[in-house]
């Protein structure tokens, strides 16, 4: 057959013709079989010394395994497993030497990587009849590995990632600060919605981590409780130095309960909110200043000076606003016994606030999860999703004079400050 053959070769509707991707694909697949046949030669020459009685070498490169395809984040590629040959006769099987890739594991069908993607794709609202569709820009129509009964068994395994994380031992951690919240999730199938109970908690490197997760009755001091009571049991026993939530009445007195040293600190978007609810709405703007000028004030004699204001201003005629706001003076502001630093972070309950809003997200696009099993794995990972890209507390370097009982005024650390007038 002459190569210069006018027959002009015809793609099936809707594959993608990229010559970029089929070269990036070529050369990813040559560097791999490169990159394992070097990882197989350097464990058969950890063992150069090892010889048989009759002199030949005990490990031994062996070939390699039947062709396969590992499906990537730019599509298939196929790769050949590198095998090594332990040759000791009459060695234990237990005594024997094995190779296993750390490249690639010998089960393996898809990267890493992408068996990471699928579960967040689907937690973003993509079904798992639609995933095959989605991907085919991306990883090639013929993408294997990729159906519907595999997205399932892939989701499947969040319940044993939650089981596992709940028995974590947490003896070896310490949290500085923790904020609570709690979501509803109305389950199709379920009659009532319930709460997910989330604490997160900052470490002494100023890093921020999922500490508690459970499905409560309602914020009731009972659920809080059961949460706490188990954080405690799997260790934790030092007490956090200053907890941030919203009203809720339950969390504060469960943890009074299991924590009874740690200051509260009440969030200031939670407290405008209820507060901006008992005025008028052509009144709200104005409020919010004056509400604004009190938690953003540099002191705490100004942030003091300020709520006093608010309270002669607006207290003749809207009382049940004013009480709402100077009930929880003292929890409001808490946070300028700590570094200035930590502020931002200490007034507001944002790191949980956050997170629920791509939670609820899903829940509107999925129109609810089919029941409350799955609304709680799917918070569950999620949360963990969101996870890897917290960001640190800022002034992470003052945690451990937080830690060690320094007293802050206004923010500024006393001893700093008797340091500077010296």
């Amino acid at each position: 057959m002459r190569d210069d053959t006018t027959i002009t070769p015809l793609h099936q509707p809707g594959s993608i013709l990229d010559p970029l991707t089929e070269i990036a694909r070529e050369g990813a697949r040559q560097m791999l079989a490169a990159t394992l046949r070097a990882e197989a030669a350097s464990f058969v020459a950890q063992f150069e010394d090892e010889r048989l009685p009759d002199g030949r070498h005990r490990i031994v490169r062996h070939g390699t395994g039947p062709e396969r395809m590992i499906q990537t984040g730019i599509g298939p590629i196929p790769v050949q497993r590198q095998k090594v040959r332990d040759r000791a006769v009459g060695v234990p099987t237990e005594r024997r030497i094995r190779f296993t890739s750390n490249i690639l594991p010998r089960w393996a069908r898809r990267s890493k990587s992408l068996d990471a993607l699928l579960p967040v794709l689907y937690l973003r609202g993509i079904s798992t009849g639609d995933f095959q569709e989605a991907l085919t820009a991306l990883l090639g129509s013929d993408a294997p590995n990729l159906s519907p009964g595999v997205i399932s068994r892939l989701t499947a395994g969040w319940q044993e990632d939650y089981d596992r994380w709940q028995r974590r031992d947490l003896s070896a951690r310490r949290y500085v600060y923790i904020w609570a919240d709690g979501v509803y999730l109305q389950a199709r199938m379920e009659p009532v919605a319930e709460c997910m109970l989330v604490i997160i908690g900052a470490t002494p490197e100023g890093r921020k981590e999922l500490l508690g997760f459970r499905v409560g009755v309602r914020e009731s001091a009972q659920s809080w409780r059961e949460l706490l009571v188990d954080i405690k049991a799997r260790g934790l026993s030092v007490p956090p130095e200053i907890a941030v939530g919203d009203g809720a009445m339950g969390f504060w007195n469960a943890l009074d309960e299991a924590f009874p040293g740690t200051r509260h600190q009440r969030c200031w978007v939670h407290k405008t909110a209820n507060v901006l609810n008992k005025f008028p709405k052509s009144m709200q703007p104005a409020v919010k200043a004056d509400l604004c000028e009190i938690w953003q004030a540099e002191t705490r004699a100004a942030a003091e000076a300020a709520m006093d204001t608010f309270t002669e201003k607006y207290g003749a005629k809207y009382e049940k606003a004013v009480t709402c706001l100077i009930k929880d003076r003292d929890a409001l502001l808490a946070f300028y016994d700590f570094p200035a630093d930590h502020w931002d972070h200490l007034r507001t309950g944002n790191p949980i606030e956050s997170v629920f809003a791509t939670v609820r997200h899903r829940t509107v696009r999925t129109k609810g999860a089919l029941s409350q099993k799955t609304a709680k794995l799917m918070v569950f990972k999620l949360v963990q999703a969101a996870a890897k890209t917290w960001r640190r507390l800022k002034g992470a370097n003052q945690l451990p004079m937080v830690i060690e009982g320094v007293t802050f005024t206004d923010g500024v650390a006393t001893q700093s400050a008797d340091n500077r007038a010296a």
